[in-house]
């Protein structure tokens, strides 16, 4: 058997290259001088990606240009908040030590503020703000206001949360919402197995292990996460018997593993990563073994005991036609999509659904001329003064960045919603500032408040742990490792605690209830739907 040793040391050096990846937004104004490489270089981030957030910008856009930036960067001497377009604050190192430090009455003060999320919007006041202010920009009365908040009688005061209004959708039955249990004295076996590359990438520096190798970024971030979740069980009482296996290049080390060490003995492994691995494993254990990101094989793990923590992409498409039924009563709706059989199936299935509305008496099918669409193919069926609801089911990038440039350009009477079944790399490379122009949606697998108290506690400790602030892959290997480990520490079976519920994490929503008992699938999945100051509401 072999352990990864030196996994810390090796994990840490990440840190000296890589940054967490932000998931919150703001635009920033240009002054005379600035280029998009001078800017990039002040937020400590690669041109290109900065270029990326920005596809309609060159490198030496206009004085006064507004351009997307991340609202919050971590930096090595400290950490840049930006408090609006024109304004920055340095913070020290010193002051994010100070915030880490959570005593026990706060910590009941923020489960407080946490039950209250889940009823009402909350806002927390700062500097200059007034209750007429908030009244304007929460588009609610100064009355509604009081009648929420008593204690506004006395005044706004500085750091106080406030309930603005209550939640308009109720999205969860709470009899439905697993309850974590530790059991006193639990003991868990569990087995990490992913392609860490030690011993390949010993003799590289950093730099170069992460130019040249995603991977590694993946793979090092949601090992770090993991431990998150390992050490906030173990501070609950949990025992956790770790073991580490670096499974190295595809198949090339499975088959020793398995060799020397009895797999069986554990109580759960997390990993492997590659589809090819986990069929070996799987076959050769009856352990549960857990797919701790998405594959586009999984529809292929057929064993019993393998756990798909990632929605299948037709899960996707389902909940959004869901959503449609259910919402889509009235209105003009327009369909864009291409020639290819995903986005042709799709087009078909909205249609089906939407023929069994009585209230919507056309559907109409946009298709692309010259590989584009064109202003005038939305001119011809985007009604004035009518909700016109657009679903794309195209994801070519041509096509995406001209229907969201052709929307966007329609007369001011002529306003429209878009929806898609998944946000991917074609509305990636569509500046958000449009997209939220459009109030566009979509279903992910991957929401959580940037400002909860659940993302606030993580975000906290993996920065206090780990020097940067959690990517999107960190993240996850917390949600995945939390919530499997959890359950085990009930001392149920991962499946009997399926169905007892579904559950929420950072970012993830775990919901494996509707499925065969033989094969467990997530199909925890959410509806968000873009604002216009780049933050996202979800709806569903």
């Amino acid at each position: 058997m072999k352990y990864l040793k030196g996994i810390i040391f090796f994990c840490i050096l990440t840190f000296t290259v890589s940054c967490g990846q932000q998931k919150k937004y703001v635009q920033y104004q240009l002054k005379e001088g600035e280029t998009m490489r001078t800017i990039a270089k002040r937020m400590e981030m690669k041109t290109k990606d900065l270029l990326r957030l920005n596809p309609d910008v060159g490198r030496k856009p206009e004085v006064d240009t507004f351009i997307i930036i991340p609202n919050k960067k971590e930096k090595n001497r400290g950490v840049r908040v930006a408090v609006d377009t024109k304004t920055e604050v340095a913070i020290t190192e010193e002051e994010v030590a100070d915030t880490l430090v959570i005593s026990e009455s706060e910590k009941q003060r923020n489960l407080l503020i946490e039950s209250l999320e889940m009823e009402f919007k909350i806002h927390e006041v700062v500097k200059g703000e007034t209750v007429y202010s908030l009244s304007r920009f929460y588009e609610v009365t100064e009355a509604e206001l009081s009648a929420l908040n008593p204690e506004l009688l006395e005044g706004l005061k500085l750091g106080q949360f406030l309930k603005i209004k209550p939640i308009a959708a109720v999205f969860d039955d709470e009899a439905l919402v697993y309850k974590d249990s530790i059991k006193a004295g639990v003991v868990i076996k569990a087995a990490i197995m992913l392609p860490f590359r030690a011993q390949e990438l010993d003799t590289l520096s950093g730099a170069a292990i992460f130019d040249t190798s995603r991977l590694a970024n993946i793979v090092t971030d949601f090992y770090l996460g993991a431990e998150i979740a390992i050490d906030s069980l173990r501070s609950q009482g949990v025992a956790i018997e770790l073991t580490v296996f670096d499974t190295e290049r595809n198949g090339t080390k499975i088959a020793e593993i398995l060799a020397e060490n009895d797999l069986n003995a554990q109580d759960v492994i997390i990993g492997p990563l590659y589809s090819e691995e986990i069929q070996i494993v799987s076959a050769a254990t009856a352990v549960p073994i857990i797919v701790p990101v998405y594959s586009k094989k999984q529809a292929t793990f057929k064993t019993g005991e393998v756990i798909k923590t990632a929605p299948s992409k037709k899960l996707f498409r389902a909940e959004l036609l869901r959503y449609i039924e259910a919402n889509f009563v009235d209105g003009n709706i327009i369909i864009v999509g291409d020639s290819l059989p995903a986005s042709l199936e799709n087009s078909l299935k909205i249609q089906q659904v939407l023929a069994l509305q009585d209230s919507i008496a056309t559907v109409h099918l946009i298709t692309p001329e010259e590989g584009y669409i064109k202003k005038e193919k939305f001119i011809e069926v985007a009604l004035p003064n009518t909700k016109n609801i657009v679903v794309m089911t195209t994801n070519d990038d041509v096509i995406v960045a001209s229907a969201i440039n052709s929307l966007i350009s329609l007369p001011e009477e002529t306003t429209a919603t878009v929806f898609t079944f998944d946000k991917t790399s074609a509305f990636n490379k569509v500046d958000n500032a449009k997209l939220a122009q459009l109030g566009f949606t979509f279903v992910t697998e991957e929401y959580g408040k940037v400002d909860g108290f659940k993302a606030m506690a993580f975000n906290a400790k993996y920065l206090a742990k780990n020097g940067a602030l959690p990517s999107l892959y960190a993240t996850r290997g917390f949600d995945v490792t939390y919530d499997i480990l959890v359950r085990l520490a009930s001392e149920e079976s991962l499946k009997d605690t399926f169905k007892e519920g579904y559950s929420y994490r950072v970012e993830s929503k775990f919901d494996y209830r509707n499925e065969a008992a033989d094969n467990a699938q997530n199909a925890g999945l959410f509806i968000v739907k873009y604002n216009a100051d780049l933050t996202l509401t979800r709806i569903k």
